[in-house]
C-alpha cells in the first residue's frame, strides 16, 4: 500500500466513524454524544492537518471553521475530510506536500537514520525528538487528551506525556522512557552534544520507531 492509499484509508475510517456516530445519535449533529463527538472531531482535524497541503482549500476551510461550536465543527470537518479523500482518489492531489518528500525519505525517522549513517548524530537526535513530540500530540488528539492549557497555550511534550499516562494510554515505565528520550532531544537541541553518543541516538531512533508502531496515532 503506497502513501496515497494509506491516506485514503485513514480518511475513509474517520468518515465511517462519523456516519456511525450520527446514526447512533438522536440528533443530526450528534450533540447528545459530546465526548465521542469531541474525540472524533479532534481526530478529523488532526488527519486533515496532517494530510492536506498547507496552502490548500481544505486547510483554509479547516481554519475557517475552527471558531464554530463543536457540533457544527464535527459535520464541517467530516465534509472537508470527504472532499480531501475524493481529491486523493481522483488523483487531483499529486504531491500532498510532495508526499512529505517521499522520493528522498519515507518519513522523518528515515531522515534521522541517514543523518546518523553520515555521522551527524546531533541533527539525527533533534529530528527523532521532533517526530516523537508530533506523535505524542497525535496520541493526545486520538485519545481525547487536551493538547492545550486552559490559557490556549500549547502543552509541552513532558506535560502531554504525563497526561497520556494518566489517561491510561500507556504505563509509568513507558512514560519514563519517553521522558528520557525527550531529555536526549533537548540536549541535542541546546548544543549539549558531549552528553550522549552515537549509540544512544541509534537506540533513540529504534525506540521511537517501536513506540510509534505499538501506540499508533
Amino acid at each position: 500500500m503506497n502513501s496515497i492509499e494509506q491516506m485514503i484509508k485513514q480518511l475513509d475510517t474517520l468518515i465511517t466513524e462519523y456516519d456511525n456516530l450520527v446514526k447512533k445519535s438522536k440528533y443530526a449533529d450528534a450533540s447528545d454524544l459530546p465526548s465521542e463527538s469531541r474525540i472524533l472531531m479532534n481526530r478529523l482535524e488532526s488527519a486533515i492537518e496532517r494530510i492536506s497541503i498547507p496552502s490548500s482549500v481544505q486547510r483554509r476551510q479547516l481554519h475557517l471553521h475552527q471558531n464554530l461550536g463543536n457540533s457544527f465543527k464535527l459535520a464541517e470537518y467530516a465534509g472537508i475530510a470527504a472532499a480531501l479523500r475524493d481529491d486523493l482518489k481522483s488523483g487531483w492531489i499529486e504531491s500532498v506536500v510532495e508526499l512529505v518528500h517521499a522520493e528522498t525519505y519515507s518519513d522523518y525517522l528515515e531522515m534521522a537514520e541517514e543523518l546518523l549513517k553520515a555521522q551527524y548524530k546531533d541533527p539525527a537526535a533533534v529530528i527523532t525528538g521532533t517526530s516523537l513530540e508530533v506523535h505524542v500530540r497525535g496520541l493526545c488528539v486520538k485519545h481525547g487528551v487536551d493538547v492545550e492549557l486552559p490559557t490556549g497555550t500549547p502543552k509541552k511534550a513532558d506535560t502531554m506525556n504525563a497526561d497520556l499516562k494518566k489517561a491510561g494510554v500507556y504505563d509509568g515505565l513507558q512514560q519514563k522512557q519517553l521522558t528520557a528520550w525527550m531529555d536526549l532531544r533537548n540536549k541535542a537541541a541546546h548544543g549539549d552534544y558531549g552528553s550522549y553518543d552515537t549509540q544512544q541516538v541509534r537506540l533513540f531512533i529504534d525506540g521511537v520507531r517501536a513506540f510509534m508502531l505499538k501506540y499508533p496515532a
